[in-house]
């Protein structure tokens, strides 16, 4: 579905195969230049189908369009490597794009599994997961890359738009936003999104997601914007009450991990099993492979944020690091 959202930026819903998420909003905003797609859709036929149906029903030439990124992950990247063309430039960010490389090395995965497998998740259960994760089997991209890479403020010119590029680390670590003070709009990826909470997940021991996330949220709650434009779900107004609900979302979760805590000293794994969680399955045991891992990321998330905050503790049981509360 195609929908001119306001004056020469469209968004096209990219269908996301098998997600609970079910589409990616990607837009484009055409100009007189040059044009900019921001974000993709994975690197599946069913998404390239729809990507190219858009943009020539929008009377799109590729070799006039350039590419804004706003994260690294399979949903929003994957899908450029088929559009670009020789003329082409990505806009993206170095953190992300150096993690693209080790990814490519062939060591981020293993240390993932690893670093999750060190937090209770068990192995028979992590066998599974590169068969069933997008981010393994749909991210297949060029090399080289043409990235050419935006820092916190640097600024892009689209047409009538004058956009600053916003750094926003949380839901991954070098994440980006883009916010046109003049025209009161806000390219939010997935850092804000409309009754969806942004999946913010540990994936190795010396990050700290849901700080960077909170801190990214107070960054950007003086900025005047009169319209979000989200990577996933309905666009919306609401931005300052959506972060305050967003902010009070975490606060609850911290409380839910700190309650299970006091139980006895668990892992992450333990910690998960016990959290509340919105899908269609009665038990934990019930519950996908893949959805458990993103479950797990987030307990591990809420642990790591805890224990920064001096509300739990770490230490280790066997080869598992597990947490108890500190009052």
């Amino acid at each position: 579905m195609i929908e001119e959202v306001v004056e020469n930026i469209y968004k096209i819903e990219i269908p996301l195969p098998n997600s609970p998420l079910k589409f990616i909003n990607s837009y484009l905003i055409k100009a007189p230049e040059r044009n900019l797609i921001i974000d993709t859709g994975m690197n599946r036929k069913e998404c390239l189908d729809e990507m190219v149906a858009g943009l020539r029903e929008l009377e799109v030439d590729l070799t006039e369009t350039d590419f804004f990124i706003t994260h690294f992950h399979v949903d929003h990247l994957g899908l450029v490597s088929s559009l670009l063309t020789q003329d082409s430039m990505i806009y993206f960010n170095q953190p992300e794009a150096d993690r693209l490389e080790r990814i490519r090395s062939g060591s981020v995965w293993p240390e993932m599994i690893d670093f999750t497998r060190s937090n209770g998740f068990p192995d028979n259960e992590l066998e599974e997961i590169l068969h069933h994760h997008p981010g393994y089997k749909y991210l297949q991209l060029r090399d080289p890359m043409p990235f050419h890479f935006l820092g916190d403020g640097d600024t892009l010119h689209v047409g009538d738009y004058r956009f600053n590029c916003v750094e926003t680390p949380g839901h991954s670590k070098g994440h980006r936003c883009l916010y046109d003070p003049r025209k009161r709009i806000f390219f939010a990826g997935d850092h804000i999104l409309n009754g969806l909470t942004p999946n913010i997940s540990l994936r190795s021991a010396e990050e700290n997601p849901l700080r960077d996330y909170l801190a990214s949220l107070d960054k950007v709650y003086p900025l005047e914007i009169e319209l979000v434009l989200p990577g996933h779900g309905s666009l919306f107004k609401n931005f300052k009450t959506r972060i305050g609900e967003l902010k009070q979302h975490h606060q609850e979760r911290a409380d839910e991990v700190t309650s299970i805590l006091r139980k006895g000293n668990k892992n992450a794994y333990e910690v998960a099993s016990e959290m509340s969680w919105e899908i269609s399955c009665d038990r934990w045991d019930l519950f996908p492979t893949l959805q458990k891992w993103f479950a797990v990321g987030e307990a591990m998330a809420h642990l790591r944020y805890l224990e920064d905050m001096g509300r739990a503790q770490k230490g280790m049981e066997g080869q598992k690091i597990v947490y108890s509360p500190r009052e």
